[in-house]
């Protein structure tokens, strides 16, 4: 084939591109997303698949959200989605099926004044991601505790907190940074 006929094809191909007449590109099927919860204050399972066939499913997501509520109020929120695609990322890096023990999920404003207000060196954040639904604490009873936070800290998805006296690690979706 001369360079000629190979620019020809090429530039061809490309307008065929830029039309969208080219064919997709092979799209690899992703296998649904499962988290499995239990809430150690209200002692409340969950176990859903919370995405599949490219979406998130709207019950599952509901569902998560109860789990999460905040406690002490009762008041829900929608936890982002890119919290629960955190989990799951930790999770399959950690090579866990259990469930993700849950400290602290949802955080109401009013429920995050109150713990800042017991202790002055609670650690408790007066703009706390977990009052935007984009932050949860948890332990993964089958695994050590700083063997979570290495995994977490390796996933580079947001803040995370290692808490080793109250057993638990704390992740968010906010900026990479750790404590």
């Amino acid at each position: 084939m001369t360079a000629s006929r190979r620019r020809f094809l090429r530039a061809g191909g490309s307008v065929l591109f830029g039309l969208g007449l080219a064919p997709a590109p092979a799209h690899k099927t992703e296998a649904p997303r499962r988290l499995a919860f239990y809430n150690t204050h209200t002692t409340e399972s969950l176990d859903f698949v919370y995405w599949a066939e490219g979406r998130y499913l709207d019950d599952a997501l509901r569902g998560i959200d109860h789990v999460l509520r905040d406690h002490r109020t009762g008041k829900t929120t929608s936890m982002d989605v890119k919290l629960l695609d955190l989990l799951f990322a930790l999770k399959e890096r950690l090579g866990t099926s259990g469930p993700f023990h849950v400290i602290s999920g949802y955080r109401s404003p009013e429920s995050n004044e109150y713990l800042r207000s017991q202790s002055a060196d609670s650690g408790v954040a007066q703009d706390s991601q977990h009052t935007k639904g984009k932050a949860i604490d948890v332990r993964l009873p089958d695994r050590p505790l700083a063997e979570v936070r290495e995994a977490a800290i390796a996933l580079h998805g947001g803040g995370v907190g290692y808490y080793p006296v109250s057993e638990f690690v704390h992740v968010d979706v906010a900026r990479v940074r750790t404590w």
